[in-house]
């Protein structure tokens, strides 16, 4: 059998290079995953910031970014730098004014037919409307989906602050689609129901069917705090789901890598490039 070939110069010098950052990223993976979180739920924060600032080209940048991810919709998202902190529809049961009031005044819902079930001729206008010196600015993100990220966010905060501690079980399967899956489902899919079976569709079948329909699903509106708490305790959920689960591996990770990197002194100091060779771990 023949022998491997040893490794050496440059190439060694890459293999260690290359393995201490996959090291590197098994020990402090949750900071990592936090840093991801944070940067990518910030930026939605930071367009209405920019917006107020007088520079709409980076921030339509990062409205242009995140609408494939979002579906954007002014009345189903948060206003900063404005009147209210959210504009919902008018069926909505909140306390806040309505979109509505304001949309006689707002050119980029010119199309719209005026009918609160027309989503058709709503939905266009309310992801193209980013706000106005009245109004303030939306985030980039709608309400649920801010609510999801930046509670994934404060979920791993506090798991990087108890896993060194103790060992955190992850959560079973079962209590994941009741807390997590559930309340957000539910919430969602009723409303969606309720605007999908508001107007006739012109299909004798179905349409003979809308009464029965409608019932079950009455026509709703959810509004900005349900909508944030429902995201907000699908991220939490996601957390204690995942991240309990990917801990055994990267741990396996680190551990297999510092032992071989500690093997060739190469953990905490920089790879001798001049000389030397080794088969053994690489």
């Amino acid at each position: 059998m023949t022998p491997p070939k040893p490794i050496t110069g440059w190439q060694r010098t890459l293999v260690i290079r290359i393995d201490r950052l996959i090291y590197r990223f098994a020990r402090h993976w949750v900071l990592v995953f936090n840093l991801f979180v944070a940067f990518y739920v910030g930026l939605p924060v930071l367009a209405p910031a920019l917006m107020e600032a007088g520079m709409p080209q980076p921030a339509n940048l990062i409205y242009t970014v995140y609408s494939p991810m979002c579906h954007q919709m002014a009345s189903r998202s948060f206003f900063l730098f404005g009147d209210q902190y959210a504009y919902p529809r008018a069926n909505a049961p909140t306390h806040l004014n309505a979109i509505d009031s304001y949309i006689p005044q707002l050119p980029e819902f010119a199309g719209y037919s005026g009918d609160i079930r027309d989503l058709n001729t709503f939905l266009g206008p309310a992801r193209a409307f980013k706000g106005n010196a009245q109004m303030g600015y939306k985030m980039a993100l709608c309400e649920r989906d801010i609510g999801i990220y930046s509670f994934v966010l404060l979920g791993g905060l506090i798991y990087g602050l108890l896993r060194r501690r103790r060992a955190i079980k992850p959560m079973p399967i079962w209590l994941f689609l009741l807390i997590g899956i559930a309340p957000i489902g539910l919430d969602g899919f009723s409303q969606l129901f309720s605007y999908f079976f508001a107007r006739p569709w012109g299909v004798a079948w179905l349409d003979a069917l809308l009464p029965t329909l409608q019932q079950i699903f009455p026509l709703r509106e959810s509004t900005p705090l349900l909508r944030t708490l429902t995201g907000g305790l699908f991220g939490l959920s996601l957390v204690w789901l995942a991240y309990p689960r990917i801990e055994p591996g990267m741990q396996d990770t680190e551990q297999q890598l510092a032992a071989k990197l500690r093997r060739i002194g190469a953990l905490g100091n920089r790879p001798k490039t001049t000389s030397g060779s080794f088969t053994d771990s690489y």
